[in-house]
């Protein structure tokens, strides 16, 4: 996206957030936005991507495009949300409560 110029990201707000406030917002109960969501801030290059074929249902595909370009970002965003929750669940110590989803 960054050689398209196409990313929307206000990179010098995101510099000016004092390392506290970083740190503050990232062990938050909820996270700063969506409860229920992972909403930690990223500091730094996101992982590679690897081309892959999948085949998925037609709904979901319609339902992802339908809010316009960036559908594969938004489909990636939602699967990684799905992996981060999984691995914290695994990651509880034994006989600490999990909630079902």
């Amino acid at each position: 996206m960054l050689a398209r110029g196409e990313d929307l990201t206000d990179w010098e707000r995101v510099k000016a957030i004092p390392q506290e406030e970083v740190e503050r917002l990232a062990n938050e109960e909820d996270g700063p936005l969506l409860p229920g969501w992972d909403n930690d801030i990223i500091i730094g290059l996101p992982p590679r991507k690897r081309e892959v074929h999948i085949r998925l249902d037609a709904d979901i595909i319609d339902w992802f495009k339908e809010s316009g370009r960036g559908y594969q970002t938004r489909i990636n965003k939602v699967l990684r949300a799905f992996v981060d929750n999984r691995r914290t669940m695994i990651e509880k110590p034994v006989g600490q409560k999990v909630r079902a989803r």
